[in-house]
């Protein structure tokens, strides 16, 4: 098929997103289909660059205790128009397709299948719930609805209403199967790690809070911070003023990086407020082997499983971290077995296999319409077949 992955989001600029799109466009062509990535830019990209479309321009707004963006352009819906009729989707895959403006005038103006992904949680949103009485045409306009999670399912279930399938974010195994250690911190003192952005809603306040107990209490390790972000500052006049030793931020780092950091953890620890759909680096730290610290949030129940891959304690609880982490450091065949537990249950979320059951949920939208003869206009393809019971992925649908 001829697929079109269209994010609002500045493609390729980090974020889980962009993530997700990046493994799911490799893996499909991978498997055959005709892909296209359909965004915006950011700065001076050009409008086209290999499978890469950019329409609009990108700008960068708060969102949901987090960083998003926003697509404008003058000329969207002639552009959009242009793009469509020169590209001849078969489908169109839309992550997050409420996001304005970008994802909303491709989605009026296509006459593909239209798929949408829905990764967000959060609590109560005046935007889903402002969303909700003028999108509705929108939300018609979509033939098949996937969440990442349970969470994210039930968040946007409230707004609009529907049937979705839950198929999880990836990983990429081999990045993380093939990373060495870091040998300069290979030193006997045990790494602690936090990775995330350096804001509220990722709660690195209450590791410092709670790094800073381990230390008052003569636990030996060090914390490795990675990312950056608004509570940057904060964060170093913290452990500035409070005389902490042993605390190395990083800032951003490459994905090779990354992978060898996430192997030269003891702990990975992940202090989430709330408002995660999935945690993909707890996806990241299990391919790596590492056992888990993490919040008691609804995001994170469907990756980690209390006391197999990871010590669950309750958000913005910086002793109860304390505790978690003073565990694990102090119990080296605990850790042994949460590590193994991890990679077990990471083989789940290969992107492979999430490709997989993608692929078998767009043939098996496709199939739905053809049988009530509504398939759109823009689908020229062959019809998947059904695949037989005995298929691993019609399990899973």
């Amino acid at each position: 098929m001829k697929i079109g992955l269209v994010t609002p989001y500045v493609y390729p600029l980090p974020g889980g997103v962009n993530e997700h799109v990046r493994f799911l466009y490799e893996n499909l062509r991978l498997r055959g289909h005709d892909v296209r990535i359909i965004t915006s830019s950011h700065g001076l990209q050009r409008s086209s660059e290999g499978d890469v479309i950019r329409i609009g321009k990108g700008f960068s707004v708060p969102s949901n205790g987090s960083v998003g963006t926003i697509t404008l352009s003058p000329r969207y819906v002639s552009q959009v128009q242009r793009v469509l009729e020169r590209e001849r989707f078969d489908l169109l895959h839309f992550h997050e397709p409420f996001v304005p403006f970008l994802s909303l005038v491709v989605l009026h103006q296509s006459t593909s299948v239209n798929v949408a992904t829905f990764h967000a949680y959060a609590g109560f949103s005046p935007a889903m719930e402002f969303g909700k009485r003028t999108l509705g045409s929108y939300s018609a306009r979509l033939h098949g609805r996937i969440a990442v999670s349970a969470a994210a399912r039930h968040f946007v279930d409230r707004f609009f209403p529907g049937d979705y399938k839950v198929i999880p974010n990836g990983v990429n195994l081999g990045r993380y199967h093939r990373a060495v250690p870091i040998a300069r911190w290979q030193d006997g003192t045990p790494n602690v790690l936090f990775v995330g952005r350096l804001e509220d809603r990722k709660g690195l306040p209450y590791l410092l809070k709670a790094y800073r107990l381990l230390r008052k209490d003569g636990t030996s390790c060090r914390l490795l911070v990675v990312g950056s972000g608004p509570q940057e500052r904060e964060a170093r006049r913290y452990v500035m003023t409070r005389r902490l030793q042993n605390v190395e931020f990083l800032g951003r780092v490459s994905d090779a990086e990354k992978a060898q950091l996430f192997k030269t953890a003891d702990v990975f620890v992940s202090p989430a407020t709330g408002r995660e759909s999935f945690g993909i680096v707890l996806l990241e730290a299990m391919a790596s082997g590492a056992p888990i610290v993490c919040s008691d949030i609804h995001g994170y129940k469907g990756v980690v499983q209390r006391g197999r891959q990871a010590v669950l304690v309750p958000p913005r609880d910086a002793r109860s971290l304390a505790a978690g982490i003073k565990e694990l450091l102090a119990d080296p065949d605990l850790r042994k077995r949460m590590g193994a537990a991890g990679l077990e249950r990471a083989e789940q979320f290969g992107w492979e296999n999430v490709t997989g059951r993608v692929e078998a949920y767009y043939g098996f939208v496709i199939r739905r319409l053809a049988a009530q003869g509504q398939l759109p206009p823009g689908f020229n393809a062959e019809i998947p077949p059904t695949p037989s019971p005995a298929h691993p992925m019609m399990a899973k649908l």
